[in-house]
C-alpha cells in the first residue's frame, strides 16, 4: 500500500494517519527524525490493514456468530450462569494476547486471529474469557473452571506454538 507522508511544521506531537483514494496519508510532525518516521510508516500500514479487516469482519457478521458461540459454551460449561454485556472480535489485539475481558463493563473481545485456527483453539479461548467472568485472576478455581473444556491442554500448547513461530521484530518493538 501506497505511503504519502505529509510533515508539518504546525505539528508538534501528534500523529494521525488516514487512507485517501487507496493511499495512505500519514501526518508527522516536521520536526520528527527520519529515523522515526519509518516506525509511523509500519504504525499507520497496521492501523489501516485492522480497519480494513474490522469492515470484513462487519460485512460477515462475525461478531453475531461470536454470541451464539459464547451462549453455547455457557451453557455447556458453565450451565448457562454467566452473563456479559458485549463479546465482539478485535483487530487490534497484540500478538501475545487472543482475549480479554473487562470485568467493570462486562465486555469480552477476542482476537480476530482465531478466525484461522482450529476450532477447538477457538473455543478454548472463547471458555477461558468466559471463566474471568466468575474469577478474575488465574487461580485453581480459574483453571479449575477452563479445564472443564476438554481440549484446553491442547488449545494452550497449539497457542504456545503459534507464539513462537509469529515472534518477529515488530512484537519486540511495537510501536
Amino acid at each position: 500500500m501506497e505511503i504519502k507522508v505529509i510533515r508539518s511544521s504546525r505539528r508538534r506531537k501528534t500523529i494521525s494517519a488516514r487512507e485517501v483514494d487507496g493511499v495512505i496519508h500519514l501526518y508527522l510532525p516536521a520536526g520528527l527524525l527520519r529515523e522515526e518516521e519509518q516506525r509511523h510508516i509500519q504504525w499507520a500500514k497496521r492501523r489501516i490493514k485492522s480497519h480494513h479487516r474490522r469492515k470484513e469482519l462487519e460485512e460477515k457478521n462475525v461478531d453475531g456468530k461470536l454470541e451464539k458461540l459464547a451462549e453455547k459454551l455457557n451453557k455447556k460449561y458453565f450451565g448457562g450462569q454467566l452473563s456479559w454485556e458485549k463479546i465482539c472480535y478485535s483487530t487490534e489485539q497484540n500478538s501475545h494476547m487472543y482475549g480479554n475481558c473487562n470485568l467493570r463493563d462486562k465486555t469480552i473481545r477476542v482476537s480476530d486471529r482465531l478466525l484461522k485456527m482450529p476450532g477447538f483453539v477457538h473455543d478454548y479461548v472463547v471458555v477461558h474469557e468466559l471463566a474471568h467472568l466468575k474469577i478474575p485472576n488465574h487461580n485453581k478455581e480459574f483453571w479449575r473452571l477452563v479445564n472443564q473444556y476438554p481440549k484446553t491442554e491442547r488449545a494452550r500448547g497449539y497457542l504456545m506454538a503459534v507464539r513462537m513461530g509469529d515472534y518477529d521484530e515488530e512484537d519486540r518493538f511495537p510501536c
